[in-house]
């Protein structure tokens, strides 16, 4: 089935985008989120007039992760965990503590959005990754002392 995005899908394309998925993928999901709609000729003909509007509103949101990725900029996260023998934590170190340790400090993010190869188990500084929008990162530094 023929379907055009109506919003930036990862795995598919851009908003505006016209592409093949299958059809339990355009009726299940893609069509009932709004993500896409079916590529008829009406649609065709509708979405070339919204088509400008679709990529305007991509650009916004795109700078607005931008400058949102200023505010990542230096932002140091501080997490204190108890720790065992060689400085091993009890447990480790999740996108959830990081979100929590952001939220605190007034930064919103989705959980989601916080790249984390593995959790962090032992102490130290590590860098860490933030999807912000297509294409738009931040990095921030996770610090892990111990509890005292």
């Amino acid at each position: 089935m023929k379907v055009i995005l109506r919003e930036s899908v990862d795995a598919l394309g851009k908003a505006g985008d016209t592409v093949k998925v299958s059809d339990g993928y355009a009726r299940n999901y893609l069509i009932p989120k709004g993500l896409a709609i079916e590529a008829n000729v009406k649609n065709l003909k509708v979405m070339e007039h919204e088509r400008k509007n679709i990529l305007q509103k991509a650009e916004k949101a795109r700078k607005d992760a931008e400058a949102l990725a200023e505010k990542f900029s230096g932002v140091v996260c501080t997490i204190a965990r108890l720790v065992g023998e060689q400085e091993k934590l009890f447990g480790s170190i999740t996108t959830k503590d990081i979100q929590e340790s952001l939220s605190e400090q007034k930064l919103e993010v989705e959980r989601k959005g916080i790249i984390l190869a593995e959790p962090i188990r032992s102490l130290g500084e590590f860098p860490v990754k933030i999807r912000l929008h297509a294409g738009v990162t931040a990095e921030i530094k996770v610090v892990v002392v111990p509890e005292s």
